[in-house]
C-alpha cells in the first residue's frame, strides 16, 4: 500500500511538473493514474436509443421506430400519415393513461416494443370542422365585400358626374338617376345579406354607410333636375335672356326708344298748320 501511495505521489510530481494540476487526474480501478475526461466529451459520445413501438388503432397495427427521448407530439406526427387523422384529433393511450403531446416517452417509461392504442377524438374533430368551416365563411365574406366594394366605386364616379352636370345647369334624364338608384340599392341588398364578424363586420358597416349616402344624393339632384327642367319650360325667352344677362333686348329698347320719341312730338305739336286764301269780312 505504501508503494502505492509513494507512486501516485512520484505521478503527481510528474504531473505538476508538466502544468495539469492533480485535479485534472483520476485513480482507475486497477491502480493506474489517468487524466480525467471532459464531461462534454462524454455527453457528445452518448447515443440516445431508437426504440420500436407498437401502436394500434381500430384494428389495425403500425410499427414506429422512434428516440426513446423524443415526446408523444413527434409520435402524433409520424402517426399522422399512415392511420390520416390529424395531430390535433389524436388520443394516444399507454398503460390505460392518455399522454400529454409535450410529455417525453422515456419519461413515461417507454421502451423497446412497447404498445400503445390510438383513438380518435371526436370532439376535438368536431372543433376542428367547425373552425374550419368559420375561416372559409369568413374567407368568402372578405371577397364579397371586396367585389362589392369594387361596384360601389364605380357608381360613385357615375354620381359625381351626375351632380357636377346638374349643378352646372345641365339637365339629365331622369331614367340615369333612377337607373344609379336602382344600382346603388342592389349593392346594399347584397351588403345585408353579407355576414361577418369582427374586422369584416366593420368595412361592411362602412360600405352601408358610402350606398346611403350616395342614394341622399341621387334624390337631392333629382329634385334639383326637375326644378331645373320646369323654370328653363315657363319662363319667356326675353326673361331667360335677363336672368343669363342681365340686359334688355334690342329689339324691346328701339320700341320703347321710339315711343318715347312719339309722346315728345305730339306735345310740342298740338295740331297741323292749315293755309288758306279765303279772308273773313267784319
Amino acid at each position: 500500500m505504501s508503494k502505492e501511495l509513494l507512486r501516485m505521489k512520484t505521478n503527481n510530481k510528474k504531473a505538476n511538473g508538466n502544468g495539469l494540476s492533480s485535479s485534472a487526474w483520476e485513480m482507475r480501478p486497477g491502480g493506474m493514474l489517468v487524466q480525467k475526461r471532459n464531461s462534454d466529451s462524454n455527453q457528445s459520445s452518448i447515443t440516445v436509443p431508437i426504440i420500436r413501438l407498437k401502436v394500434k388503432y381500430g384494428s389495425s397495427y403500425h410499427e414506429v421506430k422512434i428516440s426513446s427521448q423524443a415526446p408523444f407530439g413527434e409520435l402524433k406526427k409520424m402517426l399522422a400519415g399512415p392511420t390520416g387523422l390529424h395531430t390535433e384529433d389524436q388520443k394516444i393511450f399507454y398503460k390505460e393513461k392518455e399522454r400529454d403531446s409535450r410529455g417525453f416517452l422515456d419519461v413515461a417509461g417507454l421502451k423497446d416494443g412497447s404498445k400503445l392504442v390510438l383513438i380518435e377524438d371526436e370532439i376535438s374533430k368536431e372543433k376542428r370542422y367547425l373552425e374550419s368551416r368559420r375561416n372559409a365563411k369568413m374567407e368568402n365574406a372578405s371577397k364579397e365585400i371586396t367585389a362589392i366594394r369594387l361596384e360601389i366605386d364605380k357608381l360613385a364616379k357615375q354620381v359625381a358626374n351626375v351632380e357636377m352636370d346638374i349643378y352646372g345647369g345641365k339637365k339629365v334624364t331622369e331614367t340615369l338617376l333612377l337607373s344609379l338608384i336602382e344600382l346603388l340599392m342592389t349593392q346594399l341588398i347584397k351588403l345585408d345579406g353579407t355576414t361577418a364578424d369582427g374586422d369584416l363586420k366593420l368595412q361592411r358597416r362602412m360600405q352601408v354607410k358610402r350606398v346611403t349616402k350616395y342614394i341622399e344624393t341621387l334624390d337631392m339632384l333629382k329634385t334639383r333636375n326637375s326644378a331645373l327642367g320646369n323654370h328653363n319650360a315657363n319662363v319667356p325667352m326675353h326673361h331667360k335672356n335677363r336672368i343669363f344677362t342681365g340686359q334688355m333686348p334690342k329689339s324691346i329698347y328701339y320700341q320703347q326708344e321710339q315711343r318715347k320719341m312719339g309722346n315728345f312730338a305730339d306735345q310740342r305739336n298740338p295740331g297741323p298748320v292749315v293755309v288758306t286764301t279765303k279772308w273773313e269780312t267784319f
